[in-house]
């Protein structure tokens, strides 16, 4: 078991990064949406912690798109304006505190689906309009190494800590921006802030897909026990297909919308 836990998240981070390298990071931001690193670690808490434990991280999972994309449109936001130490402190921070008000509200799959959509109703507008350049530096080897190490770790922290922190923090901590911030990190340094805020818009778009997984999870896995996440999976990739057409329209312009007003 352990073994696996070192091994899925990794495997799955490696193959975005690559399909990034090859169709750009907008793709890899929206193919990042993919319940790539929560949905191993809520399969372990299944196995470990029994699937009613799981069934509730999984609704806490889901309002912790909430954290997650209101981070997103944190780094993008602070990026245009400072370096990238000054975006992940902020955006951590904004993914901090929204994390701690979610947890001290009572779990409740219906609050968690408002969360939820509320955020991926609201992301496109709150994104900072931009036109990115697409040429830039190729990442390189060592730095898809610290994506594959940093989303094991998460995986390791997350069910260890389980017994202790209980199914909310477990699902509030399946969301932490593990990969987010390193794509962010490393595509600000490498393609510049206007390239990084359209991954994370591409990132925000793409997480249509981790609602409908978390959804099905926490409404099945009860029931359906461990089948639930098979169907998790075929559900989350057909809603990844249905965002790609969200992907192709360009940003809201906001300024346009201010003069026409």
């Amino acid at each position: 078991m352990l073994m696996l836990k070192l091994l899925v998240i990794p495997g799955f981070l490696l193959l975005i990064s690559l399909a990034g390298k090859r169709w750009g990071p907008s793709v890899a931001g929206w193919l990042s949406g993919l319940p790539v690193v929560v949905g191993p670690i809520l399969f372990f808490l299944a196995i470990e912690q029994g699937q009613v434990f799981a069934a509730q991280a999984s609704t806490a999972a889901l309002s912790a798109m909430f954290a997650m994309i209101a981070f997103c449109v944190t780094y993008a936001q602070v990026a245009q304006r400072a370096g990238w130490p000054w975006a992940l402190a902020m955006s951590m921070l904004v993914w901090a505190t929204a994390a701690i008000v979610l947890s001290l509200i009572p779990p409740s799959l219906t609050f968690s689906v408002i969360a939820a959509a509320t955020a991926l109703l609201a992301a496109p507008y709150l994104f900072p309009a931009v036109q990115p350049i697409v040429s830039g530096t190729k990442p390189k080897s060592d730095k898809l190494l610290l994506r594959m190490v940093a989303g094991a770790l998460l995986t390791l922290a997350v069910t260890l800590l389980a017994s202790t922190v209980g199914e909310h923090w477990s699902g509030l901590l399946a969301v932490f921006p593990v990969l987010g911030s390193v794509m962010a990190v490393f595509s600000q340094q490498t393609r510049g802030p206007a390239f990084t805020a359209a991954l994370l818009r591409a990132t925000a778009t793409g997480m249509y897909s981790f609602a409908a997984f978390c959804l099905v999870l926490a409404l099945t896995l009860p029931s359906l026990g461990l089948s639930a996440f098979a169907l998790g999976v075929a559900v989350s990739v057909g809603m990844l297909g249905v965002t790609r057409r969200l992907l192709a329209k360009p940003a809201p312009d906001r300024r346009n919308s201010a003069l026409k007003g």
